[in-house]
């Protein structure tokens, strides 16, 4: 599995591209000949997810019924604006208007990568996250993270 680190602010140009930094591309050697699928974050934000990634939540994906209408109603969600994306000789990535919209992309954003996912934020949606920020990251920590327990601390 593959585990992506970094966060890095960019501005889109006036055609909605982005440039993919280049600490980020190091991390997906693939990414060229491979290419990406943007879609909706759960959260006004965008997705930004290797072919690898998008195939593991396809699978999951596979698994759910059209006949049961809430799995049905949240494929159809979730798929909605989803688009295959391939770098250019820039090195940059068309993002979709109406994945912008959604997301309320303007110009300046911040890309952020969680373990195998790559979201993308409009830059003031993204500092808003953090104005109410808790102080106590050890807290935070205690309560999601205490009672894991791995094989390897032991």
């Amino acid at each position: 599995m593959e585990y992506l680190i970094g966060e890095y602010e960019a501005k889109l140009d006036t055609k909605g591209r982005m440039v993919l930094p280049a600490g980020l591309k190091r991390q997906l050697p693939e990414a060229e000949r491979e290419g990406f699928i943007v879609n909706r974050g759960i959260g006004k934000f965008l997705v930004l997810n290797t072919r690898k990634s998008w195939d593991k939540t396809m699978q999951k994906m596979a698994k759910l019924s059209e006949y049961n209408r809430k799995h049905d109603e949240f494929m159809r969600r979730f798929m909605r604006g989803s688009t295959e994306l391939f770098l250019d000789g820039a090195n940059r990535l068309l993002l979709p208007k109406g994945l912008m919209d959604y997301a309320a992309i303007k110009t300046d954003i911040v890309i952020s990568c969680r373990i195998n996912k790559i979201e993308i934020w409009a830059k003031e949606a993204y500092e808003a996250l953090w104005e109410n920020e808790e102080d106590d990251l050890a807290q935070l920590a205690e309560e999601v993270m205490g009672s894991l327990k791995d094989v390897d601390d032991e």
